[in-house]
């Protein structure tokens, strides 16, 4: 092959190099935007931090950066909600002081519900924009007579912890609050217990209740709400039965 034409086509062959780069380039999605407020992921009775792993996952797919996506695991998983409490509103003050935010929304999973809820009904200036509850026994739950610890004591119906915990409104004013539960809950029973009066809700069929964790649906619920706080808009194939 003559010089002139092996440049003429090492030039072509450059230009479609290229080409190829740019669209392949172009093909790969930019990263989603960045959260502005930090998320606690608060697990439940027994639970550590490790079993909150997916939603902290799909969170981080979403646009969270690592350092905002943030779980705790309880000193003590099958304690008192008075004593997480105080544990919850330690590691908050951490989350506000390292990330530089003011706020910080919350995922609670089970009996993480109710030391959130008395996080905020004792500290009612509490930084708290946003609060995902998932299952989470608000008016006790007939399967705590299985469990063991101080959590076991105070997720009994009517025990004196709950009649304290919702001797006021559910949560502060200004706290945007959701509820998630699923349609065949064998840990919170009655399922009901899962609801808050006046917090949109959502029945889900059919993950388990460790299952909440990972549905797809739930996952979708938890981001869209947290990302738009209107629950209205959030896509979802589960049931709202009320507000």
């Amino acid at each position: 092959m003559s010089r002139p034409r092996r440049a003429r086509w090492l030039a072509i062959g450059g230009l479609l190099l290229g080409a190829s780069t740019a669209v392949f380039t172009g093909a790969t999605p930019e990263s989603p935007p960045r959260a502005e407020v930090p998320v606690l992921l608060v697990p439940g009775w027994f639970d550590s931090a490790r079993d909150l792993a997916a939603i902290r996952i799909h969170l981080l797919g979403a646009g969270w950066s690592d350092a905002q996506v943030r779980t705790i695991t309880f000193d003590e998983p099958t304690g008192g909600n008075r004593e997480h409490a105080d544990e919850l509103e330690a590691t908050i003050a951490e989350v506000l002081r390292t990330s530089g935010a003011d706020q910080v929304d919350i995922v609670a999973h089970s009996m993480g519900g109710l030391a959130t809820r008395w996080y905020l009904l004792t500290r009612p200036d509490a930084p708290v924009r946003r609060v995902v509850f998932l299952g989470s026994p608000h008016r006790g739950t007939l399967s705590a007579h299985l469990a063991w610890g101080d959590g076991r004591e105070e997720m009994m119906p009517e025990s004196p912890f709950l009649d304290s915990l919702n001797s006021a409104q559910p949560v502060p004013e200004g706290v945007e609050v959701v509820t998630v539960r699923t349609l065949i809950d064998t840990h919170i029973v009655p399922g009901t217990s899962a609801t808050l009066p006046g917090v949109p809700d959502y029945a889900l069929c059919c993950p388990t209740h460790a299952g909440l964790l990972k549905s797809r649906h739930v996952l979708e619920i938890v981001r869209s709400f947290l990302e738009l706080g209107d629950v209205a808009r959030q896509p979802t194939n589960g049931i709202r039965p009320g507000t």
